[in-house]
């Protein structure tokens, strides 16, 4: 390790588990730099590098790794100065993300990936390692096995005769062959009206809207160990369309809205929650952005507070119990 210390908050598992999902992250980014180093103006890798440099900007402090947050900060900024001017000839991008890489895992304890030899795949996926052995193909399928032919059938013995002075009887027809019943159908699924009736969902008390992995399964560790009744989203327009549904039964749930979602940022869902259902939520903002320009803007449009990441989970505990009045 670094020497950097653990949060006293953080179990050691939950470490550990931040730190193998920063291993496929490193691939990810080494895959990065090696499509800079073919294009450098491409224009999707600009974009994955930005945005996982915002991920690990915002979760690395908050496990205690500081300086990894701090240098995540200086490539976000960089990277997006290079996605607004992609075809600048003068910069050479493939160097510093390479030094990115192997930074980032000096500040982790975590050993360098291997930087592959040719363009990686897309970026939302880590690269295969090179001079892996590849698959056998697979064996080709054998033939199915030709029916052997059925057994002759045995004759039939000779149908009895009648005694002496008896009319004799025809024997009566074999009966017809009956086709084999049809297997049983699968009962049919009640009707809704017939199911049992289930205890009404409990409203949460928390409800947060984190697209990075790391930061939302540190938020459910702290969020289940004190009690919390929470949901959590990762996606902004599926959140929007929850929160616009739920039914909140007169609380008004606690809402930690990351600011910088795929899709359908938080400013925009919490617009969209300010026009269709106003007050039922009390809004906090968590982003990386902490500048005084946007804590007034989240303040200004009538969020609650605002909650800078990285965050140490102690103090976003015991603001979450302030804010939820426990």
């Amino acid at each position: 390790m670094t020497g950097q210390a653990t949060p006293p908050e953080l179990p050691p598992g939950l470490l550990q588990e931040y730190l193998a999902g920063m291993r496929t992250e490193l691939a990810t980014l080494a895959a990065i730099a090696e499509r800079l180093a073919v294009a450098k103006n491409d224009r999707a890798a600009l974009q994955a590098l930005r945005r996982a440099a915002h991920q690990i900007h915002g979760s690395a402090g908050s496990f205690g790794f500081m300086e990894a947050s701090r240098l995540a900060a200086g490539m976000e900024a960089t990277a997006k100065d290079w996605a607004d001017w992609p075809d600048d000839p003068e910069v050479e991008r493939a160097p510093l993300a390479r030094w990115f890489v192997a930074r980032l895992a000096e500040l982790l304890g975590l050993a360098l990936p291997r930087m592959p030899a040719a363009v990686g795949p897309p970026a939302t996926s880590p690269p295969p390692r090179v001079g892996t052995t590849p698959r056998s193909p697979a064996p080709l399928a054998k033939p199915a096995p030709q029916a052997k032919p059925a057994p002759p059938a045995k004759p039939r013995p000779p149908a009895p005769r009648a005694p002496p002075g008896q009319p004799s009887r025809k024997p009566a027809p074999p009966p017809p062959a009956q086709p084999a019943p049809p297997p049983p159908a699968k009962p049919a699924s009640p009707p809704p009206a017939a199911r049992p009736q289930v205890a009404p969902l409990q409203v949460p008390e928390v409800i947060y809207v984190e697209d990075d992995a790391a930061l939302a399964g540190l938020l459910e560790y702290g969020l289940r160990a004190h009690g919390y009744r929470f949901a959590a989203y990762r996606n902004g327009r599926e959140a929007l369309r929850e929160l616009l549904a739920l039914d909140v039964q007169g609380t008004h749930p606690l809402l930690l809205l990351d600011v910088d979602l795929p899709a359908l940022d938080g400013y925009s869902i919490f617009d969209a929650l300010q026009r269709e259902r106003p007050g039922t939520y009390r809004v906090v903002f968590t982003t990386v952005h902490g500048t005084e320009e946007e804590q007034l803007r989240g303040l200004e449009a009538g969020a609650l507070d605002y909650l800078v990441k990285p965050m140490s989970l102690r103090v976003a505990l015991e603001k979450i119990k302030r804010w939820v009045g426990r």
